[in-house]
């Protein structure tokens, strides 16, 4: 079992930056690929980011490519999503998940923290 949990999230004007962590308990970390979704209200949850378990491939949606970067550190079992050039449509709740299967873009993980808010203003 991997218990996840989101922080980071909060209001922020267009154009500004925002990190998102994610704390990972449970199993360690390593042994999972990682990966940050989000929703938006009357959306469906979509991928944002996903990283391997060794750090050394990413995964980027279109969306957010450029401006987005995670990354990992297994020895503090966290994970992050670095956010720039942040736009109003970016503004839903983030969730980071976890997998043990090598698929990133889909949403079949196993395991998902409780979401943080992020709202960018115009």
């Amino acid at each position: 079992q991997v218990q996840l949990v989101e922080s980071g999230g909060g209001l922020v004007q267009a154009g500004g930056s925002l990190r998102l962590s994610c704390a990972a308990s449970g199993h360690t970390s390593s042994r999972h690929n990682m990966g940050w979704f989000r929703q938006a209200p009357g959306k469906e949850r979509e991928f944002v980011a996903a990283i391997s378990r060794s750090g050394l491939s990413r995964y980027y949606a279109d969306s957010v490519k450029g401006r987005f970067t995670i990354s990992r550190d297994n020895a503090k079992n966290m994970v992050y999503l670095q956010m720039n050039s942040l736009k109003p449509e970016d503004t839903a709740v983030y969730y980071c998940a976890a997998r043990i299967g090598d698929s990133y873009y889909d949403r079949g993980y196993d395991y998902w923290g409780q979401g943080t808010q992020v709202t960018v203003s115009s």
